[in-house]
């Protein structure tokens, strides 16, 4: 194909009056009704009625909205490889990758409001803004990143996108994107990283540690929504172009695994190297109870090994790529691997024993200095979280039945052209 044909994809809807499709709309509705009055019950009764206390102050629904945060910037990634780098296989999926950004991140920041104790406050950082707080960056840089991944989508969901001069601003659009995730997803990693008031947190890699976890966590949530989508709503259509398309995300994934996992073994014999975090490490490695075994089997066997088996081990070996039930399951893991990593840095760096007077013994009041602390989540703090999930994906359902953003097939653009395709708009069916 030459660098100026146009290759073609239609987009479809989603059907609408199914029963599935129904029955999903009003589970996740009462899913997020459940969230809102969990949120509600916290801010009525007060926090003492979750597992937090003096110490752990960010609980469970952190680490559900950290999460959220994290993948929306990774699920850009698929919209990013067509736009930046020219992978035209991705091309027909850059629209769901677009809507899943804005609608993750959304879910994310809905926990994360409804979690500070007193939502309403939330105008004071807006209108008070304190630009020495890595907080008050954040703001900005969620800000701006729905605003942009917004753009993006309604470039790409113009019918002319596929002219050349509509591609330039594609390609354009796209490189702000992606320096914008990329400096989101380190402003989320340099607020534990500029933490110096935690031992366990105070550490630059934490910035690319978080990069490479939002590649790894978003590429595993687009995995499972694909899927997902596929089946229920049969597009993309089954086939060998969806089958190598899969497989080509499924390898990503593998290397964005093994990625990650470069940076956490560099972290923690970072921190084993400097006699000043040996106690910290031992307490989240070894002897700190739940969060030793956290660590080891949620995210070591069944977030790094387990995925890496299924993606990298030896179906590539023998030349098979790995089959679809293959390709969940493994992302599965990698998101069971996310939410135990974010826990063992949200709770566990917050449980590990502070050291706030070094060299000294304390002969009273010794509840803050040198001993761990407990603590057990309860279940507003759970249903909060549930919520913000439920949120994200019910606007991405939402923008499936009203966006034409799912490809009828993937086998227009099969190739790595410099082209961009077309688009071809359809009206949805009955599922």
């Amino acid at each position: 194909m030459g660098s100026h044909e146009i290759s073609y994809a239609e987009y479809r809807t989603i059907g609408r009056g199914s029963g599935p499709f129904i029955a999903l709309i009003v589970a996740l509705l009462l899913v997020i009704v459940a969230g809102l009055a969990a949120a509600h019950t916290m801010d009525s009764e007060g926090h003492h009625i979750t597992g937090m206390n003096n110490r752990i102050v960010w609980g469970l629904p952190h680490v559900f909205a950290i999460f959220l945060i994290v993948a929306a910037s990774g699920a850009l990634n698929i919209a990013s490889l067509s736009s930046v780098f020219k992978r035209k296989r991705y091309t027909p999926l850059a629209r769901l990758s677009a809507v899943m950004a804005i609608a993750l991140l959304a879910g994310g920041l809905m926990v994360l409001v409804l979690d500070l104790g007193r939502p309403d406050r939330l105008i004071i950082a807006l209108t008070h803004y304190n630009p020495v707080s890595v907080f008050a960056w954040n703001v900005m840089l969620y800000s701006v990143f729905i605003t942009v991944s917004g753009i993006y989508l309604g470039v790409l969901l113009a019918p002319d996108a596929g002219d050349p001069k509509r591609a330039r601003w594609v390609s354009g659009i796209g490189i702000v994107a992606l320096s914008w995730r990329l400096a989101l997803t380190t402003g989320t990693g340099c607020i534990f990283g500029f933490l110096v008031a935690r031992q366990a947190y105070d550490a630059a890699i934490m910035a690319p540690l978080f990069v490479a976890m939002s590649l790894s966590s978003g590429m595993a949530v687009f995995i499972l929504v694909l899927c997902a989508t596929a089946y229920w709503a049969k597009r993309p259509q089954p086939g060998a172009a969806f089958d190598a398309t899969l497989g080509q995300l499924a390898r990503l994934q593998g290397i964005f695994v093994a990625l990650t996992s470069y940076f956490v073994i560099v972290r923690h014999l970072t921190n084993l190297y400097a006699a000043e975090h040996g106690e910290i490490e031992r307490f989240l490695l070894i002897d700190g109870g739940l969060h030793p075994a956290i660590f080891w089997i949620g995210q070591i066997l069944l977030g790094t090994l387990t995925p890496l088996a299924l993606l990298l081990g030896i179906p590539w070996l023998i030349a098979k790529p790995p089959s679809a039930k293959r390709i969940v399951l493994a992302a599965g893991a990698v998101v069971i691997g996310g939410f135990a990593w974010l826990h063992g840095i949200v709770i566990g760096g917050q449980a590990a024993p502070l050291e706030i007077f070094p060299g000294k013994e304390i002969i009273e009041g010794d509840l803050i200095d040198g001993n761990p602390v407990g603590y057990s989540p309860t279940l507003p703090e759970f249903l909060l979280g549930l919520g913000g999930v439920a949120s994200a994906l019910l606007i991405i359902v939402i923008a499936l039945r009203l966006l034409r953003i799912l490809p009828k097939s993937l086998s227009g653009d099969a190739d790595e052209t410099d082209a961009v395709p077309k688009v071809s708009e359809a009206s949805g069916s009955g599922l």
